[in-house]
């Protein structure tokens, strides 16, 4: 068997039997283990638990600090977690200068200062190990023990929304790092608009509106884009669905760099849209609206197969996600 790997999350082949499956320790006190579709784990703390979660930046070039810091917190958010604070891992290439260290720790503590959370400690270190700035960020929430959401509580009949509009995030570093590439594909104004598309990174404040609504499971749209996520919750839930294409929402600057790069938009790296679950009798629409974002209902849970519908009516089945659009456009550079 071939047990080389390619750039990208591993797949969920190798993370059963590379990792979950090499899990064997329990505490009775761990409520939400490590599985697939689930970010972050859950501790029981009483009447609250603590929601934790890691991720890394490896994608983007700018404002690494400012994204590591909301991409984390989205993790936990997605569980109806409120944020608390990041511990963070800085490695950095030798030659690193001190101007950029200070302005990676200036990001930091402007996207804390938006989430009102702290950064609670970590470590830094020049190393020749890496040849580019590698970020890890570990976020702590908490929540009500009666309130937080899992992606393995998604239930037949459960409607299936999106928030915003996926590609928010592949869309931004594409428009922010590559803009040279697109130069000449696409109107300038197109990309001055793609480039604020990271400002809408946080997924925060409508994951706890839709968590105090009644949502069932929550999943930030990362990796993978819309197919990745959804694989992920269906996974967890070991649930089926039925999806209308046509209705996930696109923004019309994601769709004209897409094309112009001939990737497909609904496989691109997403954070800033969350995809949720809800019963149909949770006013989700009306709740996350509260907080001054759009949602968008795209399909339903059902316990069959796991059918996508395109615009043109045909079905076919969502498969396993291979490769992010943004990993195959790099990988074409």
């Amino acid at each position: 068997m071939d047990w080389t790997v390619k750039a990208g999350k591993l797949s969920p082949q190798k993370l059963r039997g590379l990792v979950f499956d090499r899990l064997h320790q329990r505490r009775c006190d761990i409520l939400l283990r490590p599985g697939l579709g689930e970010d972050s784990a859950v501790i029981d703390f009483g009447d609250e638990v603590c929601v934790i979660s890691t991720d890394p930046i490896t994608g983007a070039s700018q404002r690494l600090g400012w994204l590591a810091v909301h991409v984390s917190c989205n993790d936990v958010a997605a569980n109806g977690a409120e944020p608390v604070g990041i511990q963070t891992a800085l490695l950095l290439p030798e030659g690193t200068s001190d101007e950029f260290i200070g302005r990676l720790m200036a990001d930091m503590d402007a996207a804390c200062g938006e989430l009102g959370i702290e950064i609670l400690g970590g470590h830094t270190e020049v190393t020749s190990q890496v040849s580019a700035p590698l970020i890890v960020t570990t976020a702590l929430g908490r929540a009500p023990r009666d309130r937080y959401v899992t992606s393995q509580d998604a239930r037949p009949e459960d409607v299936i929304y999106v928030t915003k509009g996926i590609g928010l995030e592949g869309t931004g570093i594409l428009a922010e790092d590559h803009r040279s590439v697109l130069e000449g594909l696409v109107g300038p104004e197109v990309l001055e608009r793609a480039t604020r598309f990271l400002d809408q990174i946080s997924v925060v404040p409508e994951a706890l509106a839709a968590a105090r609504a009644g949502a069932s499971s929550m999943h930030d749209i990362t990796e993978g884009g819309f197919y990745g996520a959804l694989w992920e919750v269906l996974s967890a839930s070991q649930k089926g669905c039925l999806v209308d294409l046509g209705s996930v929402p696109i923004l019309p600057e994601t769709k004209d760099i897409c094309d112009a790069l001939g990737l497909d938009p609904l496989g691109l790296i997403s954070s800033g849209s969350l995809l949720i679950t809800a019963p149909p009798h949770v006013p989700l629409i009306e709740a996350v609206a509260q907080v001054g974002v759009r949602a968008f209902q795209v399909g339903k849970i059902t316990s069959g197969t796991r059918d996508l519908i395109l615009p043109d009516g045909k079905r076919y089945e969502l498969s396993e996600p291979v490769e992010d659009e943004l990993w195959r456009f790099l990988r074409r550079r």
